[in-house]
């Protein structure tokens, strides 16, 4: 598993896939979906499949694959090379779904939540196999939402092909459990391997499982909160536990619109306008500025301009 193309910008959402099968492209095929990832505070979500010719899936029990939750590391490590030595006849995609992308999805204006992100990613991975020329008769997903109607929205967006939706269908299709061991090992390599964009030294590793409730993750969130930028790009900053830390212990600011009287408004909340950040100074000499400019900006290359 190549995961070059996403490390190299891990800010984005990316796909990363195997070889075709040439079986595949000739015979009736079977394909399952599952996601790793879709709770933690921290690193991304993957979405996979995996998908055989339908005479095949004896085949995938024989490889005991299961439920990738039930699995240790190694486990998964391994039954991920065993799918990889199947490459005759098995065929898989991952969709990294980052947390940037996670987060300013659910955050933007027209919201778009992570069950829609959920589906609309499935989707375009089966509409990948297909446009790679696999003969897709079946479909097994572990359900996002109510099993019935995400069946149905499915079944109507690729008619001729049998879709089931239940849940914990890792745990009752080895096609499933095939495609959930391959979006966690993805997972798991992609959140040891985190390559941190922002200047933060010799960073902390030991940030525990990444969900919310773990007092390791909690622990590193408030390590490596900002008070001014907030978190790095490996947080899911959407998430109502990095939300609270923010509020609680970072710069309250206050964000103006054409509704209210901006710095005046702020004021009267004993906070700062962001408008106070963007004023000229006096004549337009800065020189007399003791304060050390953060990295954000130096990074960026961005300075601060009185005349345009």
């Amino acid at each position: 598993m190549n995961l070059n193309p996403f490390e190299a910008d891990n800010s984005v959402s990316c796909q990363l896939t195997s070889e075709i099968p040439e079986v595949c492209r000739t015979e009736d095929c079977c394909l399952g979906i599952d996601e790793a990832g879709r709770g933690p505070v921290l690193g991304p979500m993957v979405y996979g499949i995996c998908f055989c010719p339908v005479s095949k899936k004896e085949n995938l029990k024989d490889l005991k694959v299961a439920d990738s939750k039930t699995l240790t590391e190694a486990e998964r490590e391994n039954l991920f090379q065993k799918l990889d030595e199947a490459k005759s006849y098995v065929g898989w995609a991952l969709q990294v779904l980052s947390p940037n992308t996670i987060s300013t999805s659910m955050l933007q204006r027209t919201k778009y939540n992570l069950n829609a992100l959920s589906h609309d990613t499935a989707i375009g991975l089966v509409q990948y196999a297909l446009d790679s020329g696999v003969q897709l008769k079946e479909v097994y997903v572990d359900t996002v939402g109510p099993a019935e109607k995400y069946e149905e929205k499915l079944s109507k967006r690729f008619p001729g092909i049998e879709v089931t939706v239940r849940p914990k269908a890792d745990s009752l299709f080895p096609v499933v459990s095939a495609a959930s061991i391959c979006a966690k090992v993805a997972r798991d390599r992609v959140v040891k391997g985190w390559n941190f964009a922002e200047d933060l030294g010799e960073v902390d590793a030991d940030y525990g499982s990444g969900y919310p409730n773990d007092p390791k993750t909690k622990a590193w969130l408030l390590k490596y909160l900002d008070p001014v930028f907030g978190y790095p790009q490996f947080v899911r900053f959407s998430w109502s536990t990095a939300q609270t830390l923010m509020d609680s212990k970072a710069v309250t600011v206050h964000w103006d619109d054409d509704e209210e009287d901006g710095e005046k408004a702020a004021q009267r909340q004993n906070n700062r306008s962001m408008l106070s950040y963007f004023g000229a100074s006096a004549g337009g000499n800065d020189q007399n500025l003791t304060h050390q400019t953060h990295r954000f900006f130096t990074d960026r290359r961005l300075k601060s301009l009185d005349t345009l």
